[in-house]
């Protein structure tokens, strides 16, 4: 089957995932929502689809390839695949009304625009567990900015005494946070191993092209550290660990996305 087609199909699996999300939110007063199991079968069937797409893109002659849009997709596809699984014995599908398009965009920007960035097949097992570990890192965290997001409007919504609109088809407050955290811990496990491997196989993680991700990859390692401390410590909780979450976000994606975004396109462009 052509690429383009794949794609096509992916992304309208993931748009009519989001889509019969959307409504079961905004329509939670009403009989006429879809079903849930609805939703998460068409974003299964979106994965499905993506992972036929990578195994094609991905996959070259001379070695896999991550452009940082194939980068992108991957981690999409990451997201998407933990999400749905989740989704079937957690209350997380919620999230995919901000992932699912997401993810049809990163499908859409790896067909339109190419990239090749080559990873030496001949590099060290060591590597490629750092590089797989801290993408997995990434999609985890950006499921937890997201969640974040959700609930600052919930949080919001209840302390306007506004608890009306798709607010009264999310979880309880509390659930949201225990989910939000279990996504934390997952997400700085496999950070800090990425990291640690990352020391222990990579012969400088200061020189002069990775200086920049290595330093922000480490201050996003302590925005998440200290979160998890002050939570164990102190409870914090509602919008301190909000924008703690965000901040150890931006760091992250501006240490693996924005760094490669400067070498492949501003870098290799000039």
């Amino acid at each position: 089957m052509d690429n383009a087609l794949i794609a096509i199909l992916a992304t309208l699996s993931y748009l009519g995932s989001a889509l019969i999300i959307g409504l079961r939110l905004f329509r939670s007063h009403t009989k006429l929502k879809p079903p849930r199991q609805g939703g998460i079968a068409l974003g299964l069937a979106g994965v499905a689809l993506h992972t036929v797409l990578l195994y094609q893109t991905l996959f070259t002659d001379g070695g896999l390839n991550l452009g940082i849009f194939n980068a992108a997709s991957l981690s999409a596809w990451i997201i998407v695949l933990t999400l749905m699984l989740s989704a079937i014995s957690k209350p997380v599908e919620n999230l995919g009304i901000v992932l699912l398009p997401l993810a049809a965009i990163a499908l859409i920007l790896e067909l339109t625009f190419p990239t090749t960035y080559i990873f030496d097949p001949a590099s060290p097992w060591g590597l490629r567990i750092h590089a797989i570990v801290s993408l997995m890192a990434y999609s985890l965290f950006t499921m937890a900015a997201v969640q974040a997001g959700l609930l600052a409007i919930q949080d919001q919504h209840l302390h306007n005494r506004h608890p009306g609109g798709f607010i009264r088809a999310l979880p309880p407050l509390q659930t949201m946070e225990a989910l939000l955290f279990e996504m934390i811990i997952i997400g700085f496990v496999l950070l800090s191993i990425g990291l640690l491997s990352g020391f222990i196989f990579l012969e400088n993680m200061f020189t002069q092209h990775l200086a920049h991700k290595t330093v922000l990859s480490i201050a996003s390692w302590l925005v998440f550290s200290t979160l998890l401390w002050g939570r164990f410590q102190f409870g914090w909780r509602g919008r301190t660990a909000i924008r703690w979450t965000l901040a150890g976000f931006i760091a992250l994606m501006l240490a693996y996305f924005g760094s490669k975004a400067v070498v492949e396109l501003v870098l290799a462009g000039g």
